[in-house]
């Protein structure tokens, strides 16, 4: 006799249900990949032919910048797909030109706080002030980088941004800054595993990083509601 079993395939039980919420989630982070390279070309193009970006601050500072609306898209993607299993891909770029304004106006406060602190922080490395005012320098850069990705969930959620809500990512972000340094190390991370696999990096990689970090916004966001109301 043949030992139990022999011959029989290996099958995968598992339900429609589950299969369907699979290819859901598969879905959005697929969106979300192909959304972010699209709207983030130029910054891309411009990675792939200057492998040490540091050396241009100024060129690839304005380039972040585009990177603020392209956040709150993705974030506002991520919000309807929860009502939306499957929605699709003109709703992302919907949401990009929809609160593109907002987003950068919102995204550059951040970006210009971590670029005047980084400048700092490099010019006073090797002085007698160094020892200091660098580690106080890195936390600003860091609390600016969280409450930045913070606001533009903030945004997605509630267009209607307004110098209130800024705060209100600011303070949230202070507030549970376990979160925010969770959210810097996935997207640090994502960063490192696309700078070194750029294709099939930005395939895979950014969508999965953003819904976690999206959900980690959603957190932070709900310890500073009484703030961020009107």
């Amino acid at each position: 006799m043949g030992a139990p079993g022999n011959g029989r395939r290996l099958r995968l039980n598992v339900g429609h249900d589950s299969w369907d919420l699979i290819w859901s989630h598969v879905h959005r982070v697929l969106v979300a990949n192909f959304g972010l390279a699209v709207t983030n070309l130029p910054l891309l193009l411009a990675l792939a032919v200057e492998h040490r970006p540091w050396r241009y601050p100024a060129f690839f500072g304005l380039l972040c910048l585009g990177t603020g609306p392209s956040l709150a898209a993705v974030f506002a993607y991520f919000r309807r797909a929860a009502l939306d299993e499957r929605p699709p891909v003109i709703e992302l770029f919907r949401a990009y030109r929809r609160l593109f304004t907002r987003a950068l106006l919102s995204w550059f406060p951040f970006v210009l706080l971590v670029a005047v602190a980084t400048t700092d922080l490099l010019f006073l490395w090797k002085t007698a002030l160094g020892p200091r005012l660098v580690p106080l320098l890195a936390v600003v850069v860091l609390i600016a980088l969280s409450s930045g990705v913070v606001a533009m969930a903030g945004l997605a959620e509630n267009p209607h941004v307004s110098r209130r809500t800024l705060l209100a990512a600011l303070y949230a972000s202070v507030r549970c800054w376990l979160l925010g340094l969770v959210n810097l190390v996935l997207l640090a991370v994502a960063m490192v595993i696309v700078n070194q696999a750029p294709l099939l990096g930005v395939a895979v990689v950014p969508g999965c990083v953003l819904f976690a970090v999206w959900r980690n916004c959603g957190a932070i966001l709900s310890s500073a509601r009484p703030v961020a109301v009107e």
